[in-house]
């Protein structure tokens, strides 16, 4: 019974850490559909952030399921942004806990390392 519980706990935690799902209303564009392609490259980390799930799991100040964007800042510097952009690719585990990150393949790795650059210029 425990292990059941574990496996729904730890399917819901992967489940929440991937893309936000589309709540289109009839005759209004979706969060995800009213920007266009070369309207998102204009888009700063913290922006590109709020278009994905990463709230779902991450939040500036406070852990939450993962570590906040302060303490990512803290442990981590400007010369590993193309690793923190792998990961957020690619997903990952064991670095903050036993939760593994969910991988966000539809982020291209020009966005990933805004996303970075965001994140460590929350440091102290």
């Amino acid at each position: 019974m425990k292990k059941l519980l574990l496996a729904g706990v730890m399917g819901f935690f992967i489940l929440s850490c991937s893309k936000k799902e589309s709540t289109e209303v009839p005759g209004m564009a979706s969060e995800t559909s009213a920007v266009s392609e070369p309207a998102k490259a204009a888009l700063s980390g913290d922006q590109i952030i709020e278009t994905l799930d990463c709230s779902g799991c991450h939040s500036v100040n406070e852990r939450m399921i993962g570590p906040s964007y302060k303490e990512i800042a803290e442990k981590y510097s400007e010369k590993d942004i193309e690793l923190l952009a792998s990961k957020i690719i690619e997903g990952g585990s064991g670095v903050w806990g036993g939760v593994p990150m969910a991988a966000h393949p539809q982020v291209s790795k020009e966005d990933a390392k805004k996303m970075v650059e965001y994140i460590l210029s929350q440091k102290k």
